[in-house]
Order: structure tokens, then C-alpha cells, then sequence
């Protein structure tokens, strides 16, 4: 199945309240964790009908969950750095990683 949404995979994106940048993994296209999830950690309380992404935040080793509404493209991506780049990419091409996964 394809989302639709404003990112793909691979993109580098920032957060738009809190500013930090990572990469996009994956997408759901809703929100898919449980209720108490998102009343205690999604505090903006974003729309839970659009898609949703996993993405690996920029010099941490965390993943965060995040609504679209909430995240911004970088206008001039550059590379991040995460201990699970690997897992997930095989290269960066053009502003973007290259995804390891083939895409249904």
C-alpha cells in the first residue's frame, strides 16, 4: 500500500516546534500506537487521520514518531548521523537516503 503524504522515505526533514532534524523510515497512514501514547506524549495533539512517521533523529540514538502536521522538508538536506543509518539505507543521492528496502 502507498501513503500519501507530503515525504517519503529517506527524507530529511525537521521538526517544525522543536527544530531538530532526522530521517524518515517509515509511515503509517494514520496514526498507530495506543491511546495512552498519544495523550501522554503527543502533546500538540495532532490530527490522527493523516500519515504518521518514524524517523531517526539527527546525532541521538533515538527514533521518534511524529505527525506530518508537525514536520517540515529541509530546503538544504544534508546527511544525518544515527547508529541505525545502516539498517535502513544503502547510500545519499541528491539530497535524500537511498532506501535498502525494496518499495511495494
Amino acid at each position: 500500500m502507498t501513503v500519501q503524504g507530503n515525504f517519503h522515505l529517506g527524507q530529511v526533514v525537521q521538526h517544525r516546534l522543536y527544530g531538530y532534524r532526522g530521517v524518515i523510515v517509515d509511515v503509517d497512514s494514520e496514526f498507530k500506537l495506543t491511546d495512552d501514547w498519544y495523550m501522554q506524549v503527543a502533546k500538540s495533539k495532532p490530527l490522527r487521520n493523516r500519515p504518521w512517521f518514524k524517523i531517526l533523529v539527527h546525532n541521538t540514538e533515538y527514533e521518534t514518531y511524529e505527525a506530518e502536521e508537525n514536520l517540515r522538508a529541509e530546503e538544504h538536506p544534508d546527511k544525518i548521523n544515527h547508529p541505525d543509518l545502516r539498517d535502513h539505507f544503502c547510500g545519499y543521492s541528491k539530497g535524500a537516503y537511498v532506501t535498502s528496502i525494496p518499495i511495494n
